[in-house]
C-alpha cells in the first residue's frame, strides 16, 4: 500500500493516543515506514479477539466455583496461556499440568508444586488457591 493511504480510521490505537508502526511503498516505489492510527477490519478483529478471551476466562472461573476444575485452569485462561505454555513454565509435562486441572488432585498439590504455579501467575500461593 502506499504510504498515503495508509489507515487512519478511529479505533482502539486512537482513543488511547498512540500509532502503530507499519510499512507502506513511497512515492520512489521504496518500502519505508508510516504510523497508522487504525484500520477498522483490524480493531473488528481485535474486539473479536478479546471477547473470545473474556468468555474463556468467564467459562473458566465459573467451572472452578462449580468444582469441575481447579483454579490453575482459570489463572491460565486470565494469563492468555494454553497448556504447553504453562507447562513449559511450571518445568512440568502437559499431562501433569492437566492432571492438576482436576479439584481433587490440585487438592494435594504440595506448596513446593503450588509455588510453581503462583510464581509463574506472579500471585501467592492463597490468590492461586482462592479466585476471587
Amino acid at each position: 500500500m502506499k504510504k498515503e493511504e495508509v489507515p487512519q480510521d478511529k479505533g482502539l490505537l486512537d482513543s488511547a493516543h498512540t500509532k502503530e508502526l507499519t510499512y507502506a511503498v513511497d512515492e520512489n516505489g521504496e518500502y519505508t515506514t508510516a504510523l497508522s492510527s487504525g484500520w477498522d477490519p483490524k480493531t473488528i478483529a481485535l474486539n473479536n479477539a478479546i471477547k473470545e478471551i473474556e468468555e474463556r476466562v468467564a467459562k473458566a472461573k465459573e467451572r472452578v466455583q462449580n468444582n469441575e476444575t481447579s483454579p490453575i485452569e482459570y489463572y491460565m485462561e486470565l494469563h492468555k496461556m494454553d497448556l504447553p505454555i504453562l507447562s513449559s513454565y511450571v518445568g512440568l509435562w502437559q499431562w501433569r499440568v492437566k492432571r492438576h486441572f482436576k479439584p481433587k488432585i490440585f487438592k494435594k498439590l504440595s506448596q513446593k508444586t503450588l509455588q510453581k504455579y503462583a510464581d509463574v501467575f506472579e500471585i501467592s500461593i492463597e490468590e492461586l488457591k482462592h479466585i476471587s
